[in-house]
């Protein structure tokens, strides 16, 4: 995961697809405009719109406005995404120009305003499903002070993570616990043990992240 910061008028990429994973972002602040699709259709959207592009649906991206984005983007998997930010280059990464068929329709990119996606309530939590694709799954979860927390587990086969919205969260990372408010992100790989609970007094708002999604979204609509 990347945070992000276009200022007014920044460019992003030309528009491109990936062949073999999903490109996902999370307006935190301002607004960005997205291109998305064969007719690169532009959709403008504000904090706490998640938008996605599953493999092969064309994209890209800029800060038309007069104010400051900040934004979340998501690689899911990652296919060396980092390296081509450290400054490794294009050469190797899944990346390539609009194909001439226009790639998958419109239809299939994702945008989520804010407040939208599929709700699953339960006692003490309210969670908002943003996309349930076979490379992740990406969903905005709140957790009321009651919430008894998630007990400590591991992951055999993908990965999970959390980026804080909004409250604080004791993460249990290993054998330690470890306070996290606003803009902190944690991300546990297959294999290390973690959990987490809402310490109060308000509401745990949390991003999280399953890639790949190993059916998490279905366990969490039973």
């Amino acid at each position: 995961m990347t945070w992000f910061r276009y200022e007014p008028g920044e460019q992003g990429p030309d528009p491109h697809v990936h062949r073999q994973h999903a490109d996902a972002f999370y307006v935190l602040e301002g607004e960005v405009n997205f291109g998305l699709g064969p007719d690169v259709t532009r959709i403008t959207a504000g904090p706490e719109t998640f938008a996605g592009a599953p493999p092969n649906v064309v994209h890209t991206f800029k800060n038309s406005s007069d104010a400051t984005a900040i934004f979340l983007n998501i690689h899911a998997p990652s296919m060396g995404f980092g390296d081509v930010l450290r400054g490794g280059g294009y050469e190797h990464f899944d990346q390539f120009d609009p194909p001439a068929d226009g790639g998958r329709p419109l239809e299939d990119a994702i945008v989520r305003p804010a407040g939208a996606g599929e709700p699953v309530e339960h006692e003490h939590t309210s969670h908002r499903i943003q996309a349930e694709l076979p490379e992740i799954s990406v969903i905005e979860m709140t957790f009321r002070p009651e919430f008894e927390g998630v007990d400590p587990h591991t992951h055999d086969d993908h990965v999970d993570a959390f980026y804080v919205l909004a409250g604080e969260a004791d993460f249990v990372v290993a054998n330690e616990v470890r306070r996290a408010g606003p803009g902190s992100f944690l991300a546990a790989p297959p294999g290390a043990r973690h959990g987490f609970s809402n310490p109060g007094p308000a509401d745990l708002r949390v991003l999280n992240f399953h890639a790949p999604d190993a059916g998490f979204v279905g366990r969490l609509r039973s």
